[in-house]
């Protein structure tokens, strides 16, 4: 391969991870501007959530699917589709004026970020074959996908302090085209198996999609809803239909959207459960800490962002110059399971956070081992979600990771929400104080997060075989 090749594929990384980048920072981004937003266009506090859930919903539902036609017409044509619905999306998100044009925005913007998420992977995937190189490209995309969040949070706080939240949104329109205009010129396109005779499940694909939209639905709303209500478990029990149908489909269908042996390989199917596990762990990072900085500390939104700073840094030095040298030296579990042990160490460090707390001494070190937790183990759960899939599946294969992750990110964030509720409750009843109470409802929500971390280590390092990636494991792309 040339220099120029060699730089060429590299720039087209880079592409990808602007592109990742930009999505999922629109799932955390947000949450620092709700109460502008509030105030601005006049949302009531239900009402509110949906500025959240409609992107929840349409992104977590589709995709499964994204995935499979990532592989049935060509990876790039879906991204490119993806990311332009995005960016117009967002454009409309910036631009709005009131809550239904906002909410209507935000689920599509979902739909293009669905689309292109799906399969953003798959074509890194098709750019490094070579192990070590796949390694180090691993490392800088699981640093935009496990950082993207915090870094939401960073950027959320500058843009709404120091200028608006309409500029959260609008910020990615010059992204966006930018992104598009590198794909086109960098990204090699291909037509997929959809040329070879292959088309869609039809109704494969609406029963799954149907299923995790419901699913998510269900699982955002479990706390205002109450979780053993008869609307909540109602939901549940419809997704959960709703999925069956789905499997019974996929084993009568020619040509299903999920062909059930791919849950055979069993470093993907580990990596999912480790994926669920994790990203539960990691909502406790991105949104508790987040509520204690601005609710118990008082921080504005502009420090709530800055005092991820140091954690994000270190996230990344480890990801980009670190995590591929200890995969390619020790394989997938040994640097998972330590990785998950920092992050559950800074976890429990927040546990301890006072009201009273400062900065230095109750903060920055839970941050510094979360950033080097994330840092350390996000690469080996990619690594191995995709080590043993075939070209012809790698589409499907990163759908299915990138659910793991969005499912896992909403359940989490759910319970911890509510196990941070429930105690906060029985404090204030016991008659501690307001701050004393919420501080109290976040350390049992950060143990909680800790123990999902460690559920997560424990998994990864029983059950996922150490070898690492095989070279032919890739997407093989046609000219276009």
């Amino acid at each position: 391969m040339t220099i120029a090749d060699d730089r060429t594929r590299w720039y087209a990384l880079y592409t990808l991870c602007a592109a990742s980048l930009m999505i999922v920072l629109d799932a955390t981004i947000v949450n620092v501007a709700l109460p502008s937003i509030r105030a601005d266009l006049g949302f009531t506090e239900s009402s509110l959530a949906w500025v959240v859930n409609a992107y929840t919903l349409t992104f977590g539902g589709l995709l499964l699917l994204g995935g499979r036609l990532g592989d049935l017409y060509g990876p790039r044509r879906l991204f490119l589709g993806g990311i332009v619905l995005f960016t117009l999306a967002s454009l409309a998100c910036g631009l709005s004026t009131s809550q239904g044009m906002l909410v209507t925005a935000r689920a599509v913007q979902g739909v293009g970020g669905a689309v292109a998420s799906a399969v953003s992977l798959s074509l890194m995937m098709s750019l490094f074959t070579e192990p070590a190189e796949r390694a180090k490209a691993m490392g800088l995309f699981g640093f935009v996908a496990s950082g993207g969040g915090s870094i939401g949070v960073v950027l959320g706080g500058v843009l709404t302090d120091t200028i608006n939240w309409h500029w959260i949104f609008l910020v990615n329109v010059p992204i966006g085209a930018t992104v598009v205009v590198l794909t086109l010129r960098l990204l090699p396109g291909g037509g997929g198996t959809a040329a070879a005779g292959r088309g869609l499940d039809a109704g494969g694909a609406l029963t799954v999609t149907a299923a995790l939209m419901v699913a998510v639905y269900a699982i955002v709303n479990g706390n205002a809803a109450g979780w053993t209500s008869g609307t909540t478990l109602g939901r549940l029990a419809l997704s959960a239909a709703l999925f069956a149908a789905f499997l019974a489909l996929e084993t009568r269908v020619a040509s299903p959207l999920m062909p059930l042996g791919l849950f055979r390989l069993r470093n993907l199917s580990t990596a999912n459960v480790v994926g669920i596990l994790w990203a539960g762990a990691m909502f406790a990072w991105f949104f508790l800490s987040a509520l204690y900085l601005q609710l118990v500390l008082g921080y504005s939104p502009l420090q709530v962002g800055l005092g991820f700073l140091p954690g994000n840094l270190v996230m990344g030095f480890l990801s980009i110059a670190v995590s591929a040298r200890l995969v390619m030296r020790f394989g997938v579990r040994l640097p998972l399971a330590a990785g998950l042990g920092f992050a559950a160490v800074g976890l429990l460090l927040f546990a301890r956070a006072p009201v009273g707390g400062a900065y230095v001494l109750d903060v920055l070190p839970g941050m510094i081992l979360l950033g080097l937790g994330a840092g350390i183990a996000f690469n080996p759960v990619l690594f191995a979600a995709m080590s043993e899939v075939e070209p012809e599946e790698s589409g499907l294969a990163s759908g299915i990771v990138n659910t793991a992750f969005m499912m896992g990110g909403a359940l989490g964030l759910a319970v911890l929400a509510s196990v941070a509720a429930t105690r906060t409750s029985h404090l204030r009843a016991a008659g501690h104080g307001a701050l004393q109470s919420l501080t109290g409802g976040y350390h049992a929500a950060f143990v909680v997060g800790a123990l999902f971390a460690v559920a997560a280590a424990a998994t990864g390092a029983l059950l996922l075989r150490t070898t690492v990636p095989r070279p032919h494991a890739q997407v093989a792309l046609s000219e276009s």
